[in-house]
C-alpha cells in the first residue's frame, strides 16, 4: 500500500490533492445494460503518487498463479441478503468540466440493495480486470490486477430486493479511486435495511469500465496536479452529480426498475476523502439530502453562513495532527463552527486516510504496510458509526455510541463535546 507522510499529506492539501496516507484499492462491478452509454477519450492519468512513496513486497506475482488466494471482504453484518446492479448514466444538460468534448457528464452508479432471499443471482464482481489493473499499477509491483479484480464480494447480481421502502444513502469516493473503494461499507449498510448508490464520477478515477468495453482514466488528475485547478471543482462538480442521480433514481422515471423500494424522503450520503467534502457541498446544494458524513476528507469550501439549515452532519477522521482540532486542516475547524444542526467531531486513533474504505482488506491481502489500527477494526468502527449516524438520523432510531466514548469502542475519540 502507498504510503504518505503527514508533511508530503500537508503539502498535497496546500497545493490541490488531498490524498492523505495510504492509498487504497478497489475495483467495481461488471456494468450491466444502461440507457446512458457515452463516447469518451483515453487520457493517461499524471502520476500522483512519486515512486520513492511506494512501499510493497516485490516477490508477488503480477498474475494470478495456480493456488493463489482471492481477497474477500468482510461479511455484511445485518439481517438481510444483499442485491446489486449497475446503473450507466449520463447526464447530456451538463458539459463534462475534464473532457468538454465528451458526450454529457458520465456516471457509473453501483446500487446495493436489501435482497428478498439468500442464493438468488449471480455472484457481484468487484472490479473489471481493466480497472483493478490501473489502480494495481499505482500500488506497486506487489498487486496482482487479476487478484484484486477477483476480490470476493457478498451480493448478488440483481437479486430481487426485498419488500418495504428503504432509506437511500449515496457513496461517493476519493480522488483517483473508484465507488468499489466503499463496497464493504456499501453491502454492510445494504445488509442491515438501506439502498446504497456508489457513484463513480467520470475522469476522477484511475480507471472506470463504460458498457462496450471503454474505460476513462483520471483527466482529473493532471488537471489538479499539473493545472492548478482547484478542488472545490470535483466537489461542486460531484454535487451536480449526486443531484442527477436523485432525480434518475427517485424522480417520475426511475431508472431502476425497483426504485419504489427507495423513500425518497430519508435521503442520506456518506463521501471519503474529496468524496466527504463532497456530501457538505451536496448537502448545501440539494435540500433532498438529509444528512452527511465527511470521512477524512478537507473541506474545498467553506459552509455558507446558514451551514447545513440544521441538517445533522458527522466529521470521522484521523485521530492525529491531521484531523484534530487546531491540526493541519484547518478546513475542519471553520466546517465545525458553521455546522448548526447536530453534529459530531470523531476521530479514530491508529487510523490513517484510508482506513474508512476497503483499503485495510486490500493491504492485508497483498502484505502491505498497514497503519496501527487492525484491519478488523477499521472495518468494525467505520461500519459501526456510519450505521448508527443513518439509524438515528434516516431512521429515527437512538443510537447511544453517537452520545460519547464507548468501552467497546476504545480507538474511537469524541471531540469539541
Amino acid at each position: 500500500m502507498i504510503r504518505f507522510s503527514r508533511a508530503a499529506s500537508a503539502a498535497l492539501l496546500a497545493c490541490s490533492l488531498a490524498l492523505p496516507a495510504a492509498l487504497a484499492t478497489a475495483g467495481p462491478a461488471t456494468a450491466s445494460a444502461g440507457p446512458d452509454i457515452i463516447s469518451a477519450s483515453q487520457t493517461s492519468p499524471s502520476p500522483l503518487v512519486p515512486a520513492a512513496w511506494r512501499s510493497a513486497p516485490t516477490n508477488a506475482a503480477q498474475d494470478v498463479a495456480p493456488g493463489v488466494a482471492r481477497a474477500a471482504l468482510p461479511a455484511p453484518t445485518g439481517p438481510y441478503s444483499v442485491g446489486s446492479t449497475v446503473l450507466p448514466l449520463v447526464d447530456r444538460s451538463r458539459t463534462d468540466p475534464w473532457v468538454p468534448t465528451a458526450d454529457g457528464r458520465a456516471l457509473m452508479v453501483t446500487l446495493h440493495y436489501p435482497a428478498a432471499r439468500a442464493g438468488s443471482g449471480r455472484p457481484a464482481p468487484y472490479a473489471t480486470r481493466e480497472e483493478a489493473r490501473l489502480l494495481a499499477e499505482q500500488l506497486g509491483p506487489g498487486v496482482s490486477g487479476d487478484v484484486l479484480a477477483r476480490t470476493r464480494t457478498h451480493s448478488r447480481t440483481d437479486a430481487r430486493p426485498a419488500p418495504g421502502r428503504r432509506p437511500l444513502v449515496l457513496l461517493s469516493p476519493g480522488f483517483s479511486v473508484s465507488r468499489w473503494t466503499l463496497t464493504h461499507l456499501a453491502e454492510d449498510l445494504a445488509s442491515r435495511g438501506y439502498v446504497v448508490a456508489s457513484v463513480d464520477h467520470a475522469y476522477e478515477s484511475y480507471g472506470i469500465s463504460l458498457p462496450g468495453g471503454r474505460t476513462l482514466t483520471c483527466v482529473a488528475c493532471t488537471a489538479l496536479d499539473e493545472g492548478g485547478v482547484h478542488g472545490s471543482v470535483v466537489t461542486s462538480t460531484r454535487a451536480a452529480d449526486m443531484r442527477y442521480v436523485l432525480d434518475r433514481l427517485t424522480g417520475p422515471r426511475p431508472v431502476w426498475k425497483h426504485a419504489d423500494v427507495i423513500d425518497a424522503r430519508r435521503i442520506g450520503m456518506a463521501g471519503h476523502s474529496i468524496g466527504g467534502a463532497s456530501a457538505a457541498d451536496t448537502m448545501v446544494a440539494d435540500r433532498r439530502v438529509d444528512a452527511g458524513i465527511n470521512m477524512d476528507g478537507s473541506f474545498w469550501e467553506d459552509l455558507p453562513a446558514e451551514g447545513l439549515r440544521g441538517r445533522p452532519f458527522m466529521m470521522l477522521g484521523t485521530h492525529d495532527d491531521m484531523h484534530l482540532p487546531g491540526g493541519i486542516d484547518t478546513s475542519w475547524d471553520r466546517a465545525w463552527t458553521a455546522l448548526d444542526g447536530w453534529k459530531r467531531w470523531v476521530t479514530v486513533a491508529g487510523s490513517e486516510h484510508f482506513t474508512f474504505s476497503d483499503g485495510p482488506v486490500i493491504s492485508r491481502h497483498f502484505g502491505l504496510p498497514q497503519p496501527e489500527l487492525p484491519t478488523d477494526r477499521a472495518v468494525a468502527v467505520t461500519r459501526t458509526y456510519v450505521a448508527a449516524f443513518f439509524d438515528q438520523h434516516l431512521r429515527g432510531l437512538a443510537r447511544p455510541v453517537l452520545d460519547g466514548p464507548s468501552p467497546a469502542n476504545p480507538e474511537v475519540h469524541f471531540q469539541h463535546r
